[in-house]
């Protein structure tokens, strides 16, 4: 097994707060408001051949999650889409994942802090496939969640808040003490709404249906998905959809930028069979996040 790097414990450097700094000088007090009360928020980029894959959309979401969590982010947006592709180049990457955060400081200790600082960092590493590969390929397998989306009136579910992936982590500690790869989580009306930590999508008849993005993240592969599919003139049907309805659907997969285009074999009681469906979009997927250069094909079925 291999052994796991430890974060706080790395060569090579990040950005932080406006410039590069060795990565493990990258230190912020145990005081900090963004680790009691949650004031904090992020992305997840992938960089692909030496380009951050669609990196307006994310920094233009990060600066709108900072708004809805009431956070001025004290630099541009092109400063930090450039600071983005920095903190990268830096560690010599040419493939990489890309996690800017940004948080508010140590300046007060209580639930109202309008005036601690905000901090903004940027590190970059080198990240294979969310999940096995081989597993992937094959698909994954999925239970579903004790705990659900919160209603939209209830959490600021627009933004990419760290505090909205508690229940994230405790579904995805439960999935995988059972012997499952995630947990599909429904929302507070009991629709399917999304994994733990990626959209859904599903396949029937040629068409696919994923759930309405109402009340968790409307994420930005989800959207290129999408797109993608349009494009090649596959019908997309965005609604609520039941749990009794999975039996009805074929195929079925998630998107995210970690995740990219993950097939699924299983959720629960209801079973899917990767097929030609998952097979075009992850080739659609990979086609664009490599539009500058030869892609790879894969195949569903390998």
């Amino acid at each position: 097994m291999v052994p796991v790097i430890p974060f706080d414990d790395r060569d090579g450097s990040l950005w932080f707060d406006g410039k590069l700094i060795p990565w493990r000088d990258a230190k912020i007090h145990v005081l900090t408001h963004g680790l009691h009360y949650a004031s904090s928020v992020f992305e997840g980029e992938r960089m692909y051949a030496g380009r951050i894959y669609r990196l307006e959309e994310h920094t233009a979401r990060l600066f709108e999650s900072a708004r809805i969590l009431d956070m001025k982010i004290p630099y541009t947006e092109a400063e930090i889409s450039r600071a983005s592709q920095q903190a990268a180049e830096a560690m010599g990457f040419e493939n990489a994942y890309v996690r800017p955060v940004v948080w508010r400081g140590s300046e007060r200790m209580s639930v109202a802090a309008p005036d601690s600082r905000i901090h903004v960092a940027i590190a970059t590493w080198q990240w294979a496939s969310y999940f096995d590969v081989k597993e992937k390929l094959k698909g994954i397998r999925l239970t579903i969640a004790d705990w659900r989306r919160p209603a939209p009136d209830t959490a600021p579910w627009r933004s990419k808040a760290a505090g909205l992936y508690m229940i994230a982590t405790l579904s995805k500690h439960a999935a995988e003490k059972k012997g499952y790869s995630d947990a599909m989580m429904l929302d507070y009306r009991g629709y399917v709404a999304e994994a733990t930590g990626a959209n859904m999508f599903f396949a029937k008849d040629g068409r696919l249906v994923t759930p309405i993005a109402d009340c968790f993240l409307d994420g930005i592969t989800r959207r290129s998905i999408i797109a993608l599919a349009k494009a090649r003139h596959i019908p997309v049907e965005e609604r609520h959809i039941e749990p009794a309805e999975l039996s009805g659907f074929s195929e079925c997969f998630l998107t995210g930028t970690a995740a990219e285009v993950t097939p699924v074999s299983e959720i629960g009681p209801y079973r899917f069979t990767p097929g030609r469906m998952c097979e075009t979009m992850m080739n659609e997927y990979m086609a664009d996040v490599h539009s500058h250069v030869e892609p790879k094909k894969v195949s569903a079925t390998a």
